[in-house]
């Protein structure tokens, strides 16, 4: 009886230190549906990419009910959520525009560049959808005066159940609020 019960302690002991495993996710850019936008005359810099303070966290965040959210430890992102989102916002851009019209965030920013800031105000991901408001402002260059802003929302389902398909649709939708800036700034 002694036995069976040091045995059944240990085995209990031996099954908590083994947590299931860390997923990591990134994000990709998406390759544009048509050719490429004439592009803005002035060469236009991504200069930030904000996110609320509720999805600023390493792991990812789905939201399971009204005023509800649920956490998860074992699927995180790869790197911080709006440094993905930034790096591939600008892969996304310099797809859709000319060469010359738009520079890399971490590129030396020309004399008279505009700026591009991108603020992310809702990225609700539901189990099978996820929806994106976003508000993003042309700003000057030395001025720093708003050129041009606009606010999106954007949705898109998941393909697949999980984070996986949480981190292919916001990717997704990343590549249409680019083609939305994109011919934006081909028409100012």
């Amino acid at each position: 009886m002694k036995r069976l019960a040091i045995l059944s302690a240990g085995l209990v002991l031996w099954g908590c230190g083994h947590s299931p495993p860390t997923r990591f996710y990134t994000l990709d850019a998406v390759p544009p549906s048509g050719a490429a936008s004439a592009g803005p005359r002035t060469p236009v810099q991504l200069a930030a990419v904000h996110l609320p303070p509720a999805l600023d966290r390493p792991q990812i965040v789905t939201q399971v009910g009204p005023g509800r959210l649920e956490v998860s430890e074992q699927d995180q992102w790869g790197a911080p959520l709006d440094e993905m989102m930034r790096r591939a916002l600008a892969q996304d851009l310099l797809a859709r525009l000319p060469d010359g019209a738009f520079v890399p965030p971490e590129a030396p920013r020309p004399a008279g560049a505009h700026g591009l800031v991108v603020d992310v105000v809702q990225l609700q991901a539901t189990p099978d959808r996820i929806v994106m408001q976003a508000h993003w402002s042309l700003t000057g260059g030395a001025s720093r005066d708003v050129l041009m802003s606009r606010t999106v929302e954007l949705s898109a389902p998941a393909p697949g159940k999980g984070a996986g398909g949480q981190a292919d649709a916001i990717s997704r939708l990343l590549g249409e609020l680019s083609d939305q800036i994109a011919a934006a700034l081909s028409a100012r």
